[in-house]
């Protein structure tokens, strides 16, 4: 997938672009929309702009031109990169989903590729590796683990000692390529989960770490992993918890949080026992800790 443009690809553009930005850091979001909107009359097939003009006009508390913004990004974005559609959708402004656009969650995560182990690690306090490393470790060794949405491989790094063969699979390129680089993984491979087909019977430890907040409905990851899993295998995951009464919520951050019953049910759906679930702090965010659940399950 081909990155969209930082830049509109226009000097005069980009300048006043710049200018928007200077404006809207000051907080004043309204003249930045304005000298945005300016920027856009000069390029105006540039996604990246319309979607960043949204957000200023949001800023501003004028819904309308920031609606009508990101469904001009739709036109211009057919890979759903910039997560326009999620924009709609917490606005109100288009019906609920259960996923984001793959190729949101692609562009996101090369984005922050470089960046993303100091970042959650140092900077947001995370927690996922070492809880799920808690929650498996009494189960241990196992013959063949699966890690699904690997990212840079911080969950293989606590996993590979417990796993005689590990594999890591993720959506994003970058990713992959920081954790091929760890040398924890014996095979590594890019693939959408929500496609992601994997062998019946064929692992013993299926762990996903801060993963399906970027997924959404749980139901179709919960059947494969469930014919996935060898007799006696076990499924641990991490979810952002949602404690309203919603069982699948998506939150301003254009992430999903699961509530404990959404996870007990579709677990039970799937053909796949509760073997514990625990909540607590996960990591920061914005200051906060954000509350999740870290589940482990297992075939019927």
């Amino acid at each position: 997938m081909k990155p969209l443009p930082r830049s509109s690809a226009d000097i005069l553009a980009d300048r006043r672009a710049d200018y928007a930005e200077m404006l809207f850091e000051s907080g004043d979001p309204v003249a930045a929309a304005e000298l945005m909107l300016n920027a856009l009359e000069l390029a105006p097939g540039w996604a990246l702009g319309w979607f960043r003009l949204g957000e200023m006009y949001e800023a501003a508390n004028q819904k309308e031109p920031a609606v009508a913004a990101w469904r001009t990004v739709l036109k211009l974005d057919p890979d759903g990169q910039t997560g326009a559609v999620l924009k709609l959708e917490l606005a109100g402004a288009t019906p609920k989903s259960s996923a984001p656009p793959g190729g949101f969650v692609e562009a996101l995560f090369d984005q922050y590729a470089e960046t993303f182990d100091a970042s959650l690690v140092e900077k947001l306090g995370y927690r996922v590796p070492d809880l799920l490393l808690d929650a498996v470790k009494p189960f241990a060794p196992f013959g063949t683990a699966i890690d699904l949405g690997c990212g840079t491989g911080l969950m293989g790094e606590k996993l590979r000692p417990l796993a005689g063969r590990l594999e890591g699979y993720d959506i994003s390129a970058a990713m992959l390529k920081k954790a091929e680089a760890k040398k924890v993984y014996d095979r590594v491979e890019k693939a959408d989960l929500q496609t992601l087909e994997l062998a019946a019977a064929s692992a013993d430890l299926i762990i996903a770490a801060d993963v399906f907040m970027y997924v959404g409905a749980l139901d179709g990851i919960a059947r494969m992993v469930s014919d996935a899993l060898k007799p006696g295998g076990l499924f641990a995951f991490s979810v952002e918890q949602n404690d309203g009464p919603q069982p699948l919520k998506l939150r301003e951050s254009r992430r999903y949080a699961h509530s404990e019953t959404y996870v007990r049910d579709t677990l039970g759906q799937a053909g796949l026992a509760l073997t514990s679930m625990s909540r607590g702090a996960i990591r920061m965010d914005r200051g906060e800790a954000i509350e999740g659940l870290i589940v482990v399950a297992r075939p019927v």
